[in-house]
């Protein structure tokens, strides 16, 4: 069984990237061949050589540079939009098979496989896919990053209701509660990750500060082979 994560975020600007960079890195610093999948990207900047995908750049990095960019982000679209919209500005649309098949590349060259989806498991990449479809056929557990702020708890909840209830139920790794600001004045953030670990049955992994890494140590490796770890 080939083994991987699939990192979905509870709304855009959670940090999902950032977190999912963080495990490709741990994942290649222990000596794993870390293959990253970026299948659909929108809001990309122009440069030289075409659209470039940051998230995609900043997987790549953080797993050693494996492949080529391309295969890590096989389509690319330019306007800040769900991918197919972003594809219909620019007269194209967003290929369902690549969605999929762009997969292959990775699953055949490297030991553990870190995707990141597009938004989060309900937003959709093509005219008839979501990203819980794509989940659900790579058949890798999903990783929920959700944001320390105002709203989480409700945000969290109803994306593992998602997973739970869509198709015959996508089985959660856990929850990885990031803070993508510098600490503020908001007082929920005090109390966020002991109201996510008491009300959530998929478990809180670890929590991570603005820039910096995991507060504890994750299996990563055992999770992305679907040893999944005991509710909270």
């Amino acid at each position: 069984m080939k083994r991987g994560l699939f990192f979905t975020g509870t709304d855009t600007g959670v940090g999902k990237t950032y977190v999912a960079a963080l495990v490709a890195r741990a994942l290649a610093d222990a000596g794993h061949r870390v293959g990253v999948y970026k299948p659909v990207a929108s809001g990309c900047e122009q440069n030289g050589d075409g659209l470039v995908a940051s998230d995609a750049v900043a997987l790549w990095e953080a797993a050693g540079r494996p492949g080529t960019l391309d295969r890590v982000c096989p389509q690319r679209f330019a306007a800040p939009l769900a991918p197919h919209r972003a594809a219909a500005a620019e007269g194209t649309s967003v290929d369902a098979r690549l969605l999929r098949s762009g997969l292959a590349y990775w699953l055949a060259e490297s030991d553990v496989v870190v995707v990141e989806g597009a938004g989060g498991l309900m937003s959709p990449l093509s005219d008839e896919d979501y990203n819980a479809n794509l989940a659900r056929e790579f058949g890798f557990p999903p990783v929920v990053v959700t944001a320390n702020v105002l709203g989480t708890i409700n945000a969290t909840l109803q994306t593992l209701i998602t997973a739970e209830t869509f198709c015959d139920g996508l089985p959660v790794a856990g929850i990885v509660l990031n803070w993508p600001h510098p600490a503020t004045d908001d007082p929920s953030t005090a109390s966020n990750r002991e109201e996510l670990t008491t009300r959530c049955v998929a478990p809180l992994l670890a929590e991570v500060k603005h820039g910096t890494g995991f507060d504890r140590d994750v299996d990563w490796w055992n999770l992305a082979g679907g040893h999944l770890p005991a509710a909270n």
